[in-house]
């Protein structure tokens, strides 16, 4: 018998023990990271470590740097986990143009515009995100592509859209023949019709219901800014929704849409631009998040001054509502609302969205709040937290790393140096 086994070694039909060893090969990735905020729930960084990354997974971290192979030199970084945004528009990006691509842009071209979109995103450090508003064949076939790693983006939750005729999420300012060709079929009125809406967004593969129940800034109506939507639809969106398995979040920015739909029970509200003592209330007794979205208020009422392409009726709202959004955050904030990092991305330039976390520490987070509103409590606000916002072992290796320490100056979160998606490195060290 033993000769025979030396025979197939010798005629390479069976590996030698020797020859076997050498063919093992470490699949693993070694990140030698210098100061490391592994859990910001804790909010301990921990010097000198090296993170441990197999199959797309986190599967150990140890102490020192270790590691052969594939090693990831960040000893002289912050590393921290990939952040999440809330709230984004992946498939467009306002400016002079917007009005006339609305009506002209197919959506293919959306949805290419959407990996240019995506890839700024990732590269700035955000690994996962919530689309809050695309045309939802364009979002969903990018949602796809990016879980199925033919293009580079983030982890997305696309919405469906469910809103109001005429409201919020209708479209506006152009002849009637083009409305009714571009109108969303989503939309509806009264509450049965607006469960259909839901049901429908869901069959179109919505991960997320969106709706709005008070007007917006980026509406071109002279509609306001109040409640929208009856508290008969929102209710109902929003325990079809629930019953779907799909949570709500709420465009709401009017104090009585605001708290209309924090009484249905919707899963957030962004926004809340007049949010007042009854609105703060209620997000804390029904455990809903407020996801701000500061720098979209600041890019509208910066715009407002100079841009000349915005509609006079976008103007007039954008013109007031960013000190208000700042304020709103700072009383949320000292009240403990439960609160998710979005910025409404789109708006502002896709891959400024780390800008969101000054603002916020201008309302009054301190900089490791800000960076758990995009880590662990988004991870928990979108439903994801037992596979993101943290690196810990058995969760997804998303991973990012600064030069600067964000504890200290948390700009430095908007030069990110360095990352990683589920385990595929996206921005490398010096690119």
């Amino acid at each position: 018998m033993k000769t025979i086994i030396r025979m197939m070694v010798a005629t390479g039909m069976l590996a030698s023990p020797a020859m076997a060893q050498e063919r093992v090969v470490d699949t693993r990735t070694y990140i030698q990271a210098g100061r490391l905020l592994a859990d910001p729930a804790s909010g301990r960084v921990d010097t000198n470590r090296t993170i441990i990354v197999e199959g797309g997974k986190v599967v150990e971290i140890r102490e020192g740097f270790v590691g052969d192979g594939k090693v990831i030199d960040l000893r002289d970084s912050f590393v921290l986990p990939g952040f999440i945004d809330s709230h984004v528009h992946l498939t467009s990006q306002s400016g002079p143009d917007s009005r006339l691509e609305a009506v002209t842009k197919s959506t293919t071209a959306q949805a290419f515009d959407g990996i240019v979109y995506a890839g700024r995103t990732v590269r700035a450090g955000f690994t996962t995100v919530a689309d809050l508003g695309s045309d939802p064949e364009a979002i969903t076939a990018l949602r796809d592509a990016i879980a199925q790693r033919k293009v580079i983006g983030p982890r997305i939750l696309a919405a469906g859209i469910v809103a109001a005729h005429g409201g919020h999420g209708d479209v506006h300012g152009y002849r009637q023949e083009i409305l009714d060709l571009f109108r969303p079929t989503t939309l509806c009125s009264g509450a049965d019709d607006c469960a259909r809406a839901v049901r429908q967004a869901v069959q179109q593969g919505a991960d997320v219901i969106k709706t709005a129940s008070t007007g917006g800034v980026m509406s071109d109506t002279a509609a306001g800014l109040g409640q929208q939507m009856s508290d008969a639809e929102l209710i109902s969106i929003v325990e079809t929704a629930h019953r779907l398995g799909r949570k709500v979040a709420a465009h709401a920015h009017g104090t009585d849409g605001v708290n209309a739909a924090l009484r249905a029970g919707v899963d957030s509200v962004e926004h809340g631009t007049y949010l007042d003592a009854e609105s703060i209330r209620l997000f804390k007794a029904k455990g809903s998040y407020l996801v701000p979205t500061l720098l979209a208020g600041d890019t509208v009422t910066r715009q407002a001054e100079t841009a000349a392409w915005m509609p006079a009726t976008v103007r007039a709202k954008a013109r007031i509502v960013g000190p208000l959004m700042i304020d709103a955050v700072r009383r949320a904030r000292a009240a403990g609302v439960n609160m998710a990092f979005g910025t409404d991305s789109g708006v502002s330039a896709h891959g400024d969205n780390a800008r969101e976390f000054a603002l916020m520490v201008q309302a009054g987070l301190p900089p490791i709040d800000a960076i758990r509103a995009a880590t662990v409590w988004a991870a928990a606000h979108v439903g994801l937290d037992r596979d993101i916002g943290s690196i810990i072992p058995g969760k997804a290796a998303d991973i990012v790393a600064v030069k600067g320490d964000p504890l200290a100056d948390i700009r430095a979160l908007e030069s990110i140096a360095f990352v990683m998606k589920g385990g595929d490195v996206v921005r490398a060290v010096g690119d």
